[in-house]
């Protein structure tokens, strides 16, 4: 029995010394991105001219957010920009705060979209809406919940023309306005930072291609020719499948850092934290079911089972040497989930390094997330969001690459 007990005991040791040596690359992927990124606002100007701009804003019950977000996009310094503001047929005020606003402000322009067709994400259809009613020659996508500095379309417009860009995206500063959030996105925003780094992304040489949705600004003619958001219609992830197809048809996209410029919530309390993380699991498991419970094996590992093996281990440590051994790689193990933690929440999301110390149950909120969004991915009821619910049976899901 002792020595069946010791055997099971360096499996977990040898699980995590990969895990440790796992987070040490992850930290350093981390560390370098944080280095190397480019910047928005950091590029060298060319001469060029000034383009419309459509700003395409969907919107559904958006009440809380949507007058904020317009407010920052009426006051910019670019002068030739129009604001298309679809309300995605809104359960709440917001339809009605864009058609006030709009009165006394002739940039912005109502839009209701028409109902949702099936098969189609509402975000997606909202966009599609928005793109008809566009008269500009680059179109920036946006979400209700973002805020801009003043001077964030010239920025883009700038950097995009100067550089021959196809489409540019950028990096956000994550708001986080629960404790839920605060303790969890930290975790999880780790993996953004390899796996969907700037570096990656302006890589020619790498496959991945992502925008972040609350802020993209893409030609009209590469808009259309990589199929709008109709090509992606039925796609959880639209923003990430989106910038994949531009990316894989070989457009010119750069992803840049901004998050001094502009804001965006990801979640707004623990129920939209928690669809939130379906949303990232379910598209893969719908790509493949053994490739998605692989990559959640390995996230259970990664960045919960370290917490209550050590506890386990500590509790018997005197029993036998294999509990020690166990204990202290579990100890480095843990500690190094913290670290990547604490740099991503002061470096990354410019939070108190305080938040960190609930680690343990972000990473057990990550992981519950990502099983709900596996056990629900076939069923009818796989995705809430915004207030509608969606069924994910016979729809496309290539937003990531596995």
């Amino acid at each position: 029995m002792y020595f069946a007990v010791d055997v099971f005991n360096y499996v977990l040791v040898a699980i995590l010394a990969a895990v440790a040596i796992t987070w040490i690359l992850l930290i350093r992927s981390m560390w370098i991105t944080f280095r190397d990124s480019p910047f928005l606002d950091r590029f060298e100007p060319k001469i060029h001219d000034n383009p419309k701009v459509s700003v395409i804003l969907p919107a559904r019950n958006e009440e809380n957010f949507i007058e904020k977000c317009l407010s920052s996009l009426i006051n910019q310094d670019y002068g030739n920009y129009e604001i298309i503001a679809i309300d995605d047929r809104s359960d709440d005020r917001t339809g009605e705060i864009i058609k006030k606003i709009a009165k006394d402000n002739p940039k912005v322009k109502y839009v209701l979209a028409e109902p949702k067709p099936e098969k189609w994400m509402g975000k997606n259809w909202a966009c599609v809406e928005g793109y008809k009613k566009a008269s500009g020659e680059l179109l920036l996508f946006t979400d209700a919940d973002t805020t801009h500095s003043k001077n964030t379309i010239s920025l883009s417009v700038s950097h995009l023309l100067s550089e021959g860009l196809d489409a540019l995206t950028v990096i956000p500063k994550m708001l986080c306005l629960d404790t839920w959030t605060k303790i969890t996105l930290p975790v999880l925003s780790t993996f953004l930072h390899t796996r969907f780094s700037a570096l990656r992304v302006n890589d020619s040489s790498k496959k991945t291609g992502y925008f972040f949705g609350s802020f993209f600004i893409i030609k009209r003619e590469t808009y259309s020719k990589v199929g709008t958001h109709e090509g992606v219609k039925s796609e959880l992830v639209e923003d990430g499948a989106l910038g994949k197809k531009v990316k894989e048809l070989g457009y010119k996209m750069k992803m840049v850092r901004g998050e001094h410029l502009v804001e965006a919530v990801w979640a707004r309390d623990l129920v939209t934290l928690w669809h939130a993380l379906k949303r990232l699991m379910t598209p893969l498991y719908l790509q493949s079911g053994k490739i998605a419970s692989g990559i959640f094996a390995a996230v259970l590992f990664l960045l919960f089972m370290p917490f209550p093996i050590m506890v386990y281990s500590g509790i018997l440590e005197s029993a036998s040497q294999s509990f020690t051994v166990l204990f202290g790689i579990s100890l480095v193990a843990s500690g190094l989930v913290y670290i990547a933690s604490i740099i991503d929440a002061v470096k990354g999301l410019g939070l108190d390094a305080r938040y960190a110390l609930g680690t343990p149950l972000g990473s057990a909120i990550i992981v519950g997330g990502f099983a709900s969004g596996i056990l629900n991915a076939k069923s009818s009821k796989a995705v809430t969001w915004r207030g509608r619910t969606y069924s994910m049976t016979d729809t496309v899901q290539d937003s990531i690459s596995l």
